[in-house]
This record gives C-alpha cells, structure tokens and sequence, in this order.
C-alpha cells in the first residue's frame, strides 16, 4: 500500500519534507498538496514575503523529484474563498489543510505545534518535526566570509564584493569575478530562510514586501528582490572581533557614570562607527556587575550572553514594548537604533520612569545627535533623560560630553531681556562649554559654542558691537523671516535686522503685493509669527538710494551730528562725545549703542545695515540724536 502524506505550508517552506524524501524516508509515497497550501504560498509570494517564494522552490523540487519518480505528487482540493482567506489567521486555511489529510486518510506532517495538536484532537496520524537541535553545515553564504570580512554585498548580475578590515580601516574588495545570478541567490536565500526557521539561533526580524532580514547567531542578512529593490540583493553583516569595556579607551569614565547616579547615556556615531559594539560591550559590563539588563532592537543584532534578554517591537510599536519591560523592572534597558520619534519618546518616558536607559544613535557629529533629541524631547527635561553623550569614531570614543542646566543668557545674546532656561552640552575632560540648548520663539535651538576645538569669540552685546559682528539670534531670525516671506514671493529676500524687534526687508518691486497681502493679511501673520516688526520695501529703494550717489560728502543730520561717507565707511562725527559710550536714535526709536573713539567719531561700514538705516533716515528726514548711557 501506498503511503499518503499531506504537508502543510509550515513543512513545505522549511524545506524538511524534500530532505526527508533525499535521506529515503518516503521514498514511492504520495505526496498530497492541498490547494489551500499553493494558495497561501501564492498569497505570501505576491506580498513580496521570502517565505512564499521559498515555499514555492520546494513545491518545484517535489515535482521534479515526482518526474524522476521517486515520488508522486497529487494537487487537491479547492482553493480557499476569500471568507476563508480574512479568516487565516483563525485557523480556516488550516482546517482546509487539515480536511485534506482526513479525506484521503494520509498521514500529516506539520512543524507548527498548535497545528500539531488540533490534528491529533482530531484523531490524524501525525508527525510533528520539532526544531533542529545539531551542528550545521555552513551556508553557501559562508564561502565569501573569512577571518577580515565584516559584510559581504551579493546582487543579481554583480560581482560579489565584500567589506574588510578592522573599523578603525575598512576597505571594499572584490571576492569573485564571476557575477552572481539571481538563480545563486535564489538558492541561498531558501537555505538561510530555512536555516532560521530550524536554528534555534535563527529568527526573522522583518519581513516586508520585496523584503527580508533575517538574524543566524551573529550574522544579519537582509535579503531583498523587486518590487522593493532593482534586482535581487543578499547583504551578510557580522562582528570579527569580541570586544569588552575595557578594551575602549575612557572605559572608567562610562563605568563610574553607569554604576553612579548618571544612568542616562547616549552613544552617538556615523553608521560603522562601532557604536552597537561599545552598547553591547556596556550591557554585558553591567550584566556581570549584579544588574539586571534588557535590550531594545529592532532588528534585534546586539551580540549579547543569553542571560540578557533581547526585545524587539511588540505589535510594531516598542511603546508596547515599553509597557512590557516596565513590569518587568530591569535595571538597565539598551535601546540600540533611536531613529523614530516613537523611540525617543519612548526612550525619554523609561528614563523619567527611573529605569536607566542607554541609547544609540546615528549622528555625523555630536551637534547632530543633539538635534534628533532635542527636535523630540521637550528640551528642559534633557538633563533628567541623558546625562552623558559618547561620540564613537572608527572604534574608539573620541569625546564625552556632560549634560546640565541653568539659567542665563545663551552665547551670541544680548541683555538680561534674554535670560531663559539653557540646557549646556560640556567637554567632560575640560569643562568647557561646547553647545547649548534654548527656546527661540517656538523653536529649540541648538547653538554651538566650540567648534573643531576653538572657542567660538563671544559676540558683544549692541551697546560695544558694530553691526558687522552681528548677534547669533540676530542671524537666526534672519533666516527665519528670509524663509516666511519665501513662501509669497519669486525673486531673493534680503532681510536687515535693526534692532532686536525690528527688521527690514528688502524684496522685487513685483513681490511686494504678494508679501504684504490684502489688508496687509500676510505681513501681519509673518509678523505674529516671528514676533518683531517687519518693514517691507521694495528693493528698487534700496538699489537707488540718493545719498549712495556721491563717493564722499558729509551730511548734517538734524540734532546737531554729521555723518561723513566714503566708498567703504561711514562715520557719525562728534567730537564732543569722544570716548563716551553712546545710544543712537533716529526721531524717538532706538538704533543701536556704540562706543565712540577718541576722534570723536563711530566708524560703520557702509554696506552693513545700521549703515543703510542711517542713510534711509536721513533721506526720510528724521533727526538723528546721541545720548551717553
């Protein structure tokens, strides 16, 4: 008699039930495939998910070995309506599978336990391939990997090359001339869905159309195909070297701050850098320090002992996740791969909740990495969620920074106007102040005070700056009006800010309708927006102005002071202020504050913006006055 087997989809996309048959377990035994197994692989092969193409490669080879006749193949059944297909998920298309095995009294083989025991409540023969517990032999893959090779890129109709070296020096090489075809790729990746699915070392992390990423102990491979890619793709990723804490430099600095009262850190760094190596480096530190870790991946590639438990997303959302460790109440948690808003909020609610956090980030420099944070944590809370930055470059810790708060004055401002909540980013080993953090109107800005190493000079505040050395917010604002009025004009925007409440701006006689609006109605909106006055001109004024006619004259404004003008300067003259710190206005509204020289006379170049106001006021009439502060 002959013997009847009916697999159901988990066998077939493993591919146990070809192998089986090549080690002359159901040699001359009717293989009976369901319709609703080709239509569930079907279904997962359209959705672009490598397990349906990988199911349908074995249903290929089972057909072949049927013309061989080593087996015989038989298709039953009916395809599945599309009630049945809404319903998968609770077990029609299963039942179908299960029905098939019934009718034709055949014994069932599945690797799905829960199938498993349905079928034996329902009285089937049935034989229940649990998950491999042996030594592997190595995947095809395995051949273009030695003791330097860190990642190995293989596409359809490309010569194989990889990525080796250390991180500090990386190179890209070519392994094979030979192109690789997409019927090579198709094989390799069928042995490594397979592989994952019997290693208990192996799982899918993502699986997406066009898509799959798929973890084998510490190698990551992501395998890709049309529509989601231009042609198959096999990327393979793995750690060549196992490093520990103290194998980085400044390790004690990290080891103080994570066993002290600063549990909040954030590893930042190019992509490469080694900044997952450092996080798992520092998660096994604390694990052997008596301290309960937990990770946070997505996907999950942090090499880590057994004794810490890896997490990913639940339902897709790591704010389930989230939910799940804090009843859980680990220590430390390592969030590896902040990229989404969801993460940092996430990351900044753990942190609040008293769970120490680690994060990972990737950022070009530090300034970077405070952006992502700060554009989605409320920037008075930043000290309470990261107390310390470590920016990691080709494989070592290049800076570490301290995190604090205060009030004051940020760098680039003026006046006690101008005091607000700062939030400061510190070099660690000097103390010296690197960036800081503030609310401009609506906006966190992060605002850098050294950079490559040089402190940045202080600008001065107007009552000692000449116009040239402008303030930092001053320049921000700018941008932020050039942007806003942008939207309703064609033609460049020139902005001049007079004063901290006040601008003017130039534009194309054509956009001036335009910026201002009906009624005035978008002007006034810029204006409420950015919160100064906004004066709009046409820039036919401002090319043309009268005065810019002559090389050099000197003008007597009204109040008693002379300006004098050359090409390049132009100097308010009077002597009788020499050496006096003084205050300008033009009618009753305040200019700017300068100190006058021992000449007798405040020097401005001609082109800067107090400048061109001097000479607008004077072709408006308006009496130019000198008050010592």
């Amino acid at each position: 008699m002959i013997l009847k087997v009916v697999p159901d989809t988990s066998v077939v996309i493993d591919g146990r039930i070809t192998s089986m048959i090549k080690a002359g377990e159901y040699q001359d035994a009717s293989i009976i495939i369901p319709e609703a197994v080709i239509a569930e692989l079907e279904a997962q092969a359209n959705q672009g998910r490598e397990i349906g193409f990988s199911g349908l490669t074995e249903l290929q080879s089972l057909c072949k070995m049927a013309e061989e006749g080593i087996i015989e193949v038989k298709f039953v059944g009916t395809r599945p309506s599309l009630e049945q297909v809404k319903l998968a998920n609770s077990g029609e298309i299963d039942a179908l599978i299960r029905n098939a095995a019934i009718e034709h009294e055949a014994r069932f083989i599945t690797s799905d336990v829960v199938q498993a025991e349905v079928a034996r409540a329902k009285g089937l023969d049935v034989i229940y391939l649990k998950p491999q517990q042996e030594d592997f032999t190595p995947l095809a893959i395995d051949q273009f990997f030695d003791e330097h090779t860190i990642a190995v890129y293989l596409k359809e109709r490309v010569s194989p090359v990889a990525k080796k070296g250390t991180i500090k020096e990386m190179k890209l090489v070519r392994i094979r001339e030979q192109p690789t075809t997409e019927y090579e790729l198709r094989n390799m990746a069928q042995e490594i869905l397979e592989r994952a699915k019997r290693d208990p070392d192996g799982f899918i992390e993502l699986e997406k159309r066009g898509v799959t990423v798929i973890q084998i102990g510490s190698m990551r491979i992501a395998i890709t195909r049309r529509p989601f890619s231009d042609g198959m793709e096999i990327t393979a990723v793995r750690p060549i070297i196992d490093i520990t804490l103290d194998d980085f430099n400044k390790a004690d600095v990290i080891k103080n701050r994570i066993l002290g009262d600063k549990r909040g850190l954030l590893i930042a760094g190019p992509p490469g850098a080694g900044k997952t190596t450092l996080a798992q480096s520092v998660a096994t530190y604390l694990a052997d320090n008596g301290l309960v870790v937990k990770t946070m991946e997505a996907p999950r590639e942090l090499q880590v002992p057994d004794y810490i438990t890896q997490y990913t997303t639940l339902d897709g959302s790591m704010e389930n996740t989230a939910d799940v460790l804090l009843l859980v109440r680990p220590d430390f948690v390592i969030f590896d791969g902040l990229r989404k808003s969801e993460d940092f909020r996430v990351f900044a609610d753990m942190r609040l909740a008293g769970i120490g956090m680690i994060g990972v980030v990737h950022a070009i420099g530090a300034h970077d990495a405070l952006q992502r944070l700060s554009d989605r944590v409320d920037f008075g809370v930043l000290p309470q969620i990261v107390n310390t930055i470590i920016f990691v470059d080709k494989g070592e810790i290049t800076s570490v920074y301290d995190v604090g708060f205060t009030i004051k004055v940020p760098e680039g401002m003026s006046s006690e106007i101008n005091l607000r909540p700062v939030v400061t980013i510190s070099k660690y080993e000097t103390g010296d102040l690197v960036f800081e953090i503030f609310k401009y109107d609506s906006d966190t800005i992060v605002m850098p005070v050294i950079q490559q190493g040089i402190i940045s000079t202080p600008l001065k505040p107007p009552s000692v700056q000449k116009e040239e050395e402008e303030p930092s917010s001053w320049k921000i604002m700018e941008k932020e009006i050039q942007r806003e009025i942008g939207r309703y004009t064609e033609g460049y925007v020139d902005v001049h800010m007079l004063s901290e409440n006040k601008a003017v701006v130039y534009i194309d006689d054509k956009d001036v309708p335009a910026a201002i609006g009906k009624g005035g109605k978008n002007i006034a909106g810029i204006v409420n927006k950015v919160g100064i006055g906004i004066d709009i001109r046409p820039r036919s004024e401002f090319e043309n102005q009268p005065v810019q006619a002559h090389a050099e004259e000197e003008l007597q404004l009204g109040g008693g002071v002379k300006i004098r003008m050359d090409k390049k300067q132009l100097a308010i003259i009077c002597p009788e202020q020499s050496g006096k710190i003084v205050d300008v206005f033009a009618a009753k509204e305040y200019l700017f504050t300068a100190t006058v020289n021992d000449s007798g006379e405040i020097h401005l170049a001609k082109n800067s913006t107090i400048a061109q106001e001097m000479i607008k006021r004077y072709n408006d009439g308006d009496t130019i006055r000198l008050r010592p502060v």
